[in-house]
């Protein structure tokens, strides 16, 4: 999911960016490295030891890196046998990137609306819908795709419930929290994208650690994991000559990304650790504005990828008014997605719940929060948000 905020760079007035890649040294090095060793392509060692310390950081047993996230989740829909004809229940409100792989299945997506706590999928909505098809002998989802949106992990545990009792695979699309946890409950200790059959990630450049755009699958599954790995590298079998026994995917990340990956998990928890920083110090210094502020919910613990609030219309001044407002300072701020029942590629899918989705899009934006963004900086972010209410 998400290139939804590009990558900004500082204009000539000095605009403070949204997010941006944090780059240093250490990079540059395995970069070079990558270059000088002549695997520059998809064959390397980079890849392979990214993907093992991929892995080992979010405590799955398999790691499989693709080009981009949203090839890593047309991959694992794949996995999980979605086909032509099947339905998939998605989040409504996230980046186009987690529907589109649906729809190159040729299956239709059913889109869930989300709930005001965690901004994720509502899990009574999702636990509905199912039992109700249940009981009226209906079909049923081939899978269930949770989203984690904006770094912040949903409430997983009604989540798989909920789609254990109805035997559905899960696939988390966990491409915006790299780094979030859950630390109470059955998932205590376990990072997004680790709980389901698959989890799928993202590198874009705007991510909190980036490859430049690229992907990784996750799972625990040997023979899931041994297909992904198939599948991504165009379904060549070991043969004389060129033989492959499906159809594949030119979808495997190159050596020179790898590389650059690489260096980027050293340095994950220095970025999530200036993440949270930058967070709390927005908490303090909006908490007695009209704003509602992002999720905090106890045993969640989200990674604020990107710092986003809501605006209450107040004198007839809403987020349009807000964000031209910031952006006229120099704030590099951006509203949040369209839901994706909105979208005309999706308009007649099917919706279930409430207008959370569309509040969201509609009073929604985010502001910068890049993990090298300066104290003064902030300060002009936060002094450019408070004058708006002045």
């Amino acid at each position: 999911m998400s290139e939804a905020h590009a990558p900004g760079a500082r204009g000539p007035e000095g605009t403070v960016p949204l997010a941006v890649p944090n780059i240093g040294e250490l990079e540059r090095a395995y970069v070079l490295e990558a270059v000088e060793s002549g695997f520059v392509s998809s064959v390397g060692p980079f890849v392979s030891e990214f993907e093992q310390r991929f892995a080992e950081k979010v405590g799955a047993r398999h790691a499989i890196a693709c080009s981009t996230g949203t090839a890593a989740i047309h991959i694992g829909l794949l996995l999980l046998g979605v086909g032509r004809g099947d339905e998939v229940f998605c989040s409504d409100f996230t980046f186009v990137g987690s529907v589109n792989p649906i729809a190159y299945l040729g299956a239709r997506p059913v889109f869930i609306d989300s709930e005001t706590r965690t901004w994720n999928i509502d899990p009574q909505l999702l636990a509905g819908e199912l039992d109700r098809r249940a009981a009226a002998g209906e079909s049923l989802p081939k899978v269930v795709e949770i989203v984690h949106v904006l770094g912040q992990p949903a409430d997983m545990e009604p989540l798989m419930a909920a789609c254990e009792r109805h035997g559905i695979p899960m696939l988390e699309d966990a491409a915006e929290s790299l780094g979030a946890t859950w630390s109470a409950g059955p998932y205590a200790g376990r990072h997004t994208g680790t709980v389901g059959a698959v989890g799928c990630f993202s590198f874009n450049g705007n991510k909190i650690a980036t490859t430049g755009g690229g992907g990784m699958i996750v799972t625990d599954d040997d023979a899931l994991a041994s297909r992904a790995r198939h599948l991504t590298t165009q379904a060549k079998v070991p043969d004389v000559g060129y033989l492959h026994d499906e159809v594949g995917y030119n979808y495997r990340l190159t050596n020179l990304a790898a590389g650059l990956g690489l260096a980027q998990l050293a340095r994950l928890d220095e970025f999530v650790g200036a993440k949270h920083r930058i967070a709390a110090r927005y908490d303090e210094a909006f908490a007695d504005l009209p704003l509602i502020l992002p999720p905090r919910v106890d045993g969640l613990d989200a990674t604020y990828w990107l710092y986003s609030v809501m605006v209450p219309e107040t004198d007839g001044r809403g987020r349009d008014e807000f964000l031209a407002h910031l952006n006229g300072l120099g704030i590099g701020a951006r509203a949040l997605w369209r839901p994706l029942h909105a979208q005309p590629p999706f308009s007649a899918a099917q919706v279930v719940g409430g207008k959370v989705g569309d509040d969201l899009f509609e009073r929604g934006l985010s502001l910068p929060c890049a993990t090298e963004l300066t104290d003064d900086d902030q300060t002009r972010v936060i002094e450019a948000v408070r004058s708006f209410f002045a």
